[in-house]
């Protein structure tokens, strides 16, 4: 049996890799006990219902798909940001299959607020981080905003695009990064 484990941080990892090799169906409290090598009462020390363990492994799948890295040249102008997004989006696929696809969209026409706040959380995460890399690019046209297409209306878009392309599970971000530069450079 597994190594007893002793922390959240001990079972969120426990529930990550339950969703990298079965999917987000195995995600729930007997499961992820049986992983642990714990009781189910032990999860629920931790976790006061699976609507819980389940908004925290979200979390927790946002958090390692789009850490900080260590190199920060990545937030240095919105090409190279626009670049490694897309590139931790297809790491997000890769390692966490359907959770963009079923479990970010799906989140959303739940009917739990924690869920919906959770997203939205993350999203505007991502957008301020957008955002902030729009407005310190030096290389960003000084006319290329107006009172229209403002540079929160313009990471709104990109981050539109980002997340169409990881529902389609398309990660050339080529197009992408054309219209970033024929926008705004």
């Amino acid at each position: 049996m597994n190594t007893v484990v002793t922390s959240k941080e001990e079972i969120l990892k426990k529930s990550r890799e339950l969703i990298q090799k079965n999917g987000w169906a195995t995600v729930n409290i007997r499961s992820l006990a049986a992983a642990c090598g714990v009781s189910v009462g032990s999860i629920y020390n931790y976790f006061e219902s699976k609507s819980a363990l389940v908004s925290a492994t979200v979390e927790s799948v946002w958090e390692d798909i789009f850490h900080r890295p260590d190199d920060v040249s990545v937030f240095a102008d919105v090409l190279s940001s626009v670049k490694w997004m897309f590139g931790r989006l297809e790491y997000g696929c890769e390692r966490y299959p359907g959770f963009f696809t079923h479990h970010s969209l799906g989140f959303m026409q739940q009917d739990t607020e924690d869920g919906k706040r959770q997203m939205r959380q993350a999203w505007q995460h991502i957008l301020d981080e957008l955002r902030a890399v729009l407005l310190r690019d030096g290389k960003v046209r000084p006319d290329a905003f107006t009172a229209d297409l403002t540079p929160d209306a313009f990471a709104q878009a990109l981050f539109s695009l980002m997340l169409s392309a990881a529902v389609r599970q398309d990660f050339d971000s080529s197009a992408v990064l054309e219209i970033v530069h024929r926008t705004i450079y």
